[in-house]
Formats: structure tokens, C-alpha cells, sequence
């Protein structure tokens, strides 16, 4: 960052019903949910997304069963209530529906989950008297946006800023610096052009903001149908310093971020750092359920929903891959084919909703979620390695990534001039990291050689590895027959519950705690460098690595 960089305030503003960017709607009516570990540790991401799909398959009934045996055990879990009330809602049971709602709303659920959805699976609740007549009673407004602002796809002089509202309507932003705040200077702020969220898109928008400095700190503003009201808020985000200028930042990056509710203040802990930008590498979300939509969308919004995770990405720009777990089931190899399994488009588009990214894959000719984009001196490169995932038995040559995105990767790296080239991969590329497992590279090592190949036959010196899918944080060292070692940073226990054991051969290992990554690149240095730190959810410093731009040339 540059000493000299201008301090901006940024500033949301989005209507009187929201408070606190929403993260707290109505706080006199309910209080902040408990962060307490259970004595049992339990996958509680599985047996909630599984209630979802029994209500979205019609067993209601079956939900009802489920939820009430869970808050027998423990009456103060919040998810199994907002869960109970809409298996009530779709049993016709709307007075029940309703109480439960109202018991979950007082115990820390935000009241703007019940409008996000599944809407069609909370319909029968939402539309109801009783609905109405709650939240007049608790005088609760019904608020215009639901999940959001969430940052993406920042550059040095704009960014991109994600919204889900509560129903079809226009939304705009603007910023200014803290400077031209103080000096009451409106002609000064910077304005987004209008867009309208979009049932279509699950209501949701992305608002653009352009014509922004390098390396400066802003307020920005949200508008609801022209109407700026507020502010209620101030926040603010800090552009990224020239493109192909020497520069100092970091970043945070990891996966495995299954719904945990005792662990989500690892958001928190990241966002006391500060990074620069967000690299979410995989199992974001946790979905395995890739024919339900209301499965697959109540898996984004409750982690959309949580308030660490608002602040965090309100301020932080987000860019996100796939794994298997988001986009089909546990190790998926879906085949090559565009369209076939049925399912794979429409995941894609899901993705493609929940996110901010600067393109996902080939669009709609070519779905995928890779992308790349640039901070100062550093190319960062992120992979989609499931959407084409193809390993015949006989015949056709397997592939991770398939025919385009290679085709893409190449020319890329081929292009790229950065001190350091990122490549991030959504699982391993050592070989010795899932033990035999063929899941991560190790499953496709002809391409993975392909790849190493090319970056030495191209001399493309500077590149550094990155992946998730284990579910701890390690650092590797591969060797290779022509060219420089590779260094991989891997880092997959965001807020999971389920460990990995730490593996033979990797220079450092952690597991004991969830973690995640996070790299400081300093390209102002005669021979800049990449240092690796793991944090742990506590905010432990654990392991740290540096790696010079003098280690890493053919």
C-alpha cells in the first residue's frame, strides 16, 4: 500500500427498514445468536440442508419429525426453528408456522431469512395474516434488501458491488472519500448507473462503480428506487493499487466453509486483518444436492445471512470457485458434456447468482467458473476443475478441466506478465495430499505434467500454487523434472467441523484448529517476495513461509 494513499469513509445507504446493512433488522425484538460449541460434534451442515430437501420433496411431516427430536435436545438451536416454521408453513399449519417463526426471529434469526427463502418453500408463511399481523405487531418493516452488499471484482479504479432485495426493484450506488464528505462537495461523489434486481436472477443484482483512484479508501451509498435513505451505515473499501505498479498487500484465501454456527465468527477473525481481497477456493457452501434448487439456494442464503460474513464481504471484495460439494456431490466426475448431467447448467447459473466475479468460465457457451484478475504485479489464475471433469474408463483422455479451459489456462499464463502468476486450483496438486485418493491431481497426472511443462517450456517464472478440498492448511514443495519447485499453499478448514489428518512430506501441516491462508506479496523489494502465514480461527499466528521471486525462475 502506498503511505500516501487517501483515507475514504464509505457509506451505505439503503432504507429506513434496514439497520446495521441489515445484519440486525429489528434488534429490540430479538438478540444476537449464542456462540456456543456443542458437546457432540456434529456435521450440522448435513442434517439441516437435508430437512430443506424433505420439505422441498413434499415429506413435510418428516421435517416436522426431525426438527422437533433435534430442539428436544437442544431447545435453543436457532436453524432447527427457522426450519420447523417453514415445515410447518407447507403442513397448512400457519398458526404454528408463525409462533415458530416468532420464537426463532427472538432467539438471533434474522427476520429477512423468512422473505430470502426458499421462497417458494416459506410462501404459505409469508403470505399468511398471521405473517402480517407479527410484523406489525413486533414492528418490524419489511426491509428492502435481504443479503448483501458484497464486494467483487475490484480493480484499481472500480468494483462491483452484490445485492439480494426482497422484490423487483431499482437499485444504484455512489462514493466519495472522507475528504470530499467533509468538505460537503456532492458534486463529488461517484455514481453507479441504475440496474434492477431480477426474479430471473433470484433477485438479485450487481451495481458497478467506475472512475475510482488507485490504492484510496471510499464510502459508498446504496439507493432504492432513487431514493437514498440513511445513511445507516458507513463502510469502506480500499481500490487496489495500480495495476503493473510495485506494490504491498495480502490476501485470504480458503475452503472448506461448511455452515457451522459456533464456527462463523471465523469471518470475524479474517476480517480483523484486514486483506485486501477474499479467495474462497471451494466447498464455499456445502450443498450436495444438486437436482433441489431450494436446497441449493437455503445453503447461500443462511451463510449470506450470518452477520460476520456480511461485515466481512461489505468491505472485502469476494472472488469464488466451485468444488464438488457446491456444485454436484462428494467427488463428483460429472463427464465432459456441456449439458449432460441435466443439472450442470442450472447449478452454474445458481453459482453465477450468489457471486461477483469478473466472468464465470466461457458464459453461456462455455459455463464454468473460471476467471483471473490482477492486483499491482500479481496475476492470480482461478480454476474450475469439476463442471468438465472427465475420467472414461477406456477411450478419451481424462481431464480435470476440459478442452476450452486449458486452451484458456495457456494462453493466460502465456500472457501473463505479473511478478508473481497464482494459480488456484479448487483441490491439491501435490500428489500426496489425499493419500491415493484420485480426486484431487493425483487423479489426472498427465495434465497436471501437461501444466508444468508449459510453464517451463514458456518460462513463466514466478508462478506459485494455490488449492483447498483438505481440510486443514499446509505447505508444499513439488519438485519437477524441468524448472524451478512449485510452491502450493493449501488451505481448506474454514469453518468446517471435519478434520484431515496432516500428511507425510508437506514442509508444514495444521489441523487443530480451523484455519486459513493468507499471503502477503511485497513486489517493492529488489527481489520481491510471497510470504505464506496460517491464522488460526482464533486469530493464532501458526506457520509462516517465504518464498523469493529469485526461488522461482527457470
Amino acid at each position: 500500500m502506498k503511505n500516501t494513499a487517501t483515507k475514504i469513509i464509505v457509506i451505505v445507504t439503503v432504507t429506513a427498514a434496514l439497520t446495521t446493512l441489515g445484519l440486525q433488522a429489528a434488534r429490540s425484538v430479538r438478540k444476537k445468536p449464542a456462540r456456543t460449541r456443542p458437546k457432540r460434534k456434529i456435521q450440522y451442515k448435513k442434517p439441516t440442508r437435508e430437512i430443506v430437501t424433505l420439505v422441498a420433496k413434499g415429506d413435510a411431516q418428516e421435517a416436522v419429525k426431525r426438527c422437533t427430536a433435534f430442539l428436544a435436545g437442544k431447545p435453543k438451536d436457532t436453524e432447527h426453528k427457522f426450519l420447523l416454521a417453514m415445515a410447518y408453513a407447507n403442513l397448512k399449519q400457519i398458526d404454528k408456522a408463525a409462533e415458530t417463526m416468532a420464537a426463532a426471529v427472538d432467539a438471533g434469526v434474522p427476520f429477512e431469512r423468512f422473505l430470502a427463502g426458499p421462497r417458494d418453500l416459506l410462501a404459505p408463511l409469508t403470505s399468511s395474516d398471521a405473517f402480517r399481523k407479527y410484523a406489525a405487531r413486533r414492528k418490524i418493516p419489511s426491509p428492502a434488501i435481504l443479503q448483501g452488499p458484497m464486494l467483487g471484482t475490484m480493480t484499481d479504479n472500480s468494483v462491483r458491488i452484490w445485492i439480494r432485495t426482497a422484490a423487483e426493484i431499482t437499485v444504484s450506488a455512489q462514493a466519495a472519500t472522507g475528504k470530499d464528505i467533509q468538505a460537503k462537495q456532492p458534486t463529488r461523489w461517484i455514481q453507479s448507473k441504475p440496474v434492477k434486481t431480477s426474479k430471473d436472477n433470484d433477485y438479485t443484482a450487481v451495481i458497478e462503480l467506475t472512475g475510482l483512484k488507485p490504492d484510496t479508501e471510499y464510502v459508498y451509498t446504496l439507493s432504492i428506487d432513487g431514493k437514498a435513505i440513511g445513511p445507516l451505515e458507513t463502510m469502506s473499501f480500499r481500490t487496489f493499487p495500480v495495476c503493473g505498479e510495485a506494490s504491498k498487500f495480502s490476501v485470504a484465501f480458503g475452503g472448506g466453509a461448511g455452515y457451522t454456527p459456533w464456527n462463523e465468527h471465523m469471518w470475524t477473525t479474517i476480517d480483523k486483518r484486514k486483506p485486501l481481497a477474499m479467495l474462497l477456493l471451494g466447498d464455499n457452501v456445502y450443498i450436495d444436492m444438486p437436482t433441489v434448487h431450494q436446497t441449493q439456494r437455503y445453503c447461500y442464503y443462511r451463510r449470506q445471512s450470518r452477520p460476520e460474513f456480511r461485515a466481512l464481504v461489505a468491505k472485502t471484495p469476494v472472488y469464488a470457485i466451485y468444488d464438488d460439494h457446491d456444485f454436484g456431490t462428494n467427488d463428483c466426475i460429472p463427464g465432459a458434456d456441456v449439458n449432460d448431467p441435466p443439472w450442470k447448467r442450472p447449478v452454474w447459473k445458481l453459482f453465477t447468482e450468489n457471486w461477483a466475479n469478473p466472468y464465470y468460465g466461457g458464459g453461456e457457451k462455455q459455463p464454468g467458473c473460471w476467471f483471473d484478475f490482477r492486483i499491482g504485479q500479481v496475476d492470480f489464475i482461478m480454476l474450475d476443475g469439476r463442471y468438465y471433469r472427465n475420467k472414461p474408463k477406456q477411450g478419451a483422455e481424462s481431464s480435470m478441466l476440459g478442452a476450452a479451459q486449458k486452451k484458456w489456462l495457456f494462453a493466460k499464463l502465456r500472457a501473463a506478465k505479473g511478478t508473481f502468476k497464482v494459480i488456484c486450483s479448487p483441490v491439491p496438486w501435490t500428489f500426496h495430499a489425499k493419500g491415493t485418493s484420485g480426486d484431487t491431481w493425483n487423479g489426472f497426472r498427465e495434465e497436471r505434467d501437461e501444466i508444468f511443462a508449459f510453464l517451463a517450456e514458456q518460462k513463466v517464472d514466478g508462478a506459485i500454487l494455490l488449492s483447498a478440498d483438505r481440510h486443514r492448511s499446509d505447505a508444499w514443495k513439488l519438485k519437477r523434472p524441468k524448472g524451478y519447485p512449485l510452491y502450493e499453499f493449501e488451505s481448506s478448514r474454514l469453518t468446517n467441523i471435519h478434520v484431515h489428518a496432516n500428511q507425510p512430506g508437506s514442509l508444514f501441516s495444521y489441523n487443530a484448529k480451523n484455519s486459513y491462508g493468507r499471503l502477503t506479496f511485497d513486489t517493492t523489494k529488489s527481489d520481491p517476495t510471497v510470504t505464506y502465514k496460517i491464522f488460526s480461527i482464533d486469530d493464532e499466528l501458526i506457520h509462516t513461509l517465504v518464498v523469493k521471486k529469485s526461488e522461482l525462475k527457470h
